[in-house]
């Protein structure tokens, strides 16, 4: 199906309240923050949204409910060695050792690195986005051409120990001793540095063409939809994503709640609840557990006072002003280059986007899940139009909104609303259609239909935002 350029875009914007979260942290544990306009606010980076999103597409696709349940899926690991000599163990008998030795050596013979300390000597430096059924694949390929992989895999070792012999012996000529000081930095950059530099026999050109096929992405979905790039294999298929996000800000003055919290201690309780002072460390463990004797110090006493443990959370509160955008003519055009036939991409770009439009509204980060119930959140609105260039509302917050002017979603909601209707007048762009899950803003909605100042339509169901997808359009 040839999209419309009218179409291409479809803009997706939401407005989500969030009370005592913690979404995202840096690595200092703090929420993630940015000065925006005139205040500081709470972020939310788009690798958290778009992680949340493409989880949730696919949890519903492996419980059969959404509308990609028939499509694969990519994956992205920096496991594939053991996944692919995973493979070859299962799928074709080969042995542990030279699984994983055949395999680390065929992936550096593509291009691929791996980590130089004993727990990622077989992990690739970078995390490798492809179809689920890679380990397969590969192990497949590597299987056929065992014995010139072999043989290719103990040249290339030759090689190597050949060249760290070289460079010992130059070491000694040029002075340096095993008293040189050297940090494990400098040791692992040494090690990882050796196959690179050592010249070793290249992969056979015609399996290392098969392999870079076997990487391509074909028909998994969310490789499609994200996309991927792969620097360090050339000619591996890099695919520009089809969605787009940017970090969701805060359309207030971030409010952080620095959270001080105790933990009790079983034990302590139980003691205070029964009254009894046990000063004894082995009654009490013998009374708990039935534990054999163990001897203690004599003036060992048992602390009664306080909670068993102390700290400190934080965590933030907030509307949320949260963007995506589609390119449809993009998803169309990944699948079509995965293999799809045209019938069939069309189908799965369709499936795609009525999925992408669930997560954007439903998907939410699940850190700290179990302490904030984050997840259970909907968004107060949705807003999404289709045009063709993306439109980016972010600009909406830059002043943000304070408590004392109202209550910032609805305030929020308004002033979305208001901007959309005057880009919609300028752009000459489609309304759209709008989603809330909130009684007061849904009496905003009411109350602008009323006044003819509503150009949206309002909808009651995420698939219901694509009217692309709904207005009969052929195929």
């Amino acid at each position: 199906m040839n999209i419309d350029a009218a179409v291409r875009y479809l803009s997706l914007h939401s407005l989500t309240t969030f009370s005592h979260v913690l979404l995202v942290r840096d690595d200092a544990g703090e929420p993630k923050t940015s000065v925006y306009g005139d205040a500081e606010r709470v972020i939310l980076s788009p690798q958290t949204q778009r992680r949340a999103d493409r989880m949730h597409i696919r949890d519903e696709a492996n419980l059969g409910t959404g509308p990609l349940a028939s499509h694969a899926w990519g994956v992205r690991t920096r496991e594939w060695a053991l996944r692919i000599a995973e493979a070859l163990r299962e799928e074709h008998s080969w042995g542990p050792e030279p699984a994983l030795e055949v395999t680390r050596t065929v992936l550096r013979g593509i291009g691929l690195n791996f980590g130089s300390t004993p727990n990622t000597a077989f992990l690739t430096k970078v995390m490798l986005f492809a179809p689920e059924t890679t380990g397969s694949a590969l192990a497949r390929i590597i299987h056929e051409h065992r014995a010139e992989l072999e043989a290719w895999t103990a040249l290339v070792a030759e090689a190597v120990a050949a060249g760290e012999k070289e460079k010992k012996h130059k070491g000694k000529k040029s002075g340096k001793k095993d008293s040189d000081t050297s940090g494990p930095e400098d040791d692992a950059a040494e090690t990882a540095a050796t196959p690179a530099e050592t010249k070793v026999p290249p992969l056979p050109a015609r399996i290392k063409a098969r392999l870079i096929t076997g990487l391509a992405p074909a028909d998994a979905i969310d490789i499609a939809l994200y996309g991927r790039f792969l620097a360090e294999i050339s000619g591996a298929g890099n695919v520009d994503g089809a969605i787009q996000t940017t970090s969701a800000l805060s359309v207030e003055p971030a409010s952080i709640v620095r959270d001080f919290f105790s933990a009790a201690d079983d034990f302590k309780i139980a003691r205070q609840r029964r009254g009894i002072d046990f000063t004894d460390a082995f009654t009490r463990l013998q009374a708990a557990d039935a534990e054999p004797a163990r001897d203690l110090p004599a003036a060992y006493n048992l602390d009664e006072r306080g909670a068993g443990m102390t700290g400190q959370q934080n965590f933030f509160n907030g509307t949320f002003y949260a963007h995506s955008v589609l390119d449809r003519i993009q998803l169309r055009s990944n699948l079509l280059n995965g293999g799809m036939d045209p019938e069939r991409a069309e189908q799965a770009a369709r499936d795609a986007e009525l999925a992408f439009l669930n997560a954007f509204v439903n998907a939410v980060p699940s850190a700290k899940k179990n302490t904030t119930a984050a997840p259970g959140t909907l968004p107060k609105l949705v807003l999404a139009h289709a045009a063709p260039r993306p439109y980016n509302y972010a600009a909406v917050f830059e002043k943000a909104i304070t408590r004392e002017e109202g209550v910032p979603s609805l305030l929020a909601a308004e002033r979305l609303l208001r901007h959309h209707s005057m880009i919609i007048k300028k752009q000459r762009i489609d309304p759209g259609a709008v989603l809330s899950y909130d009684l007061a803003t849904i009496e905003l909605l009411d109350t602008l239909r009323d006044t003819g100042r509503l150009d949206p339509t309002e909808v009651d169901h995420p698939t219901d935002l694509s009217g692309y997808l709904t207005a009969g359009q052929p195929a």
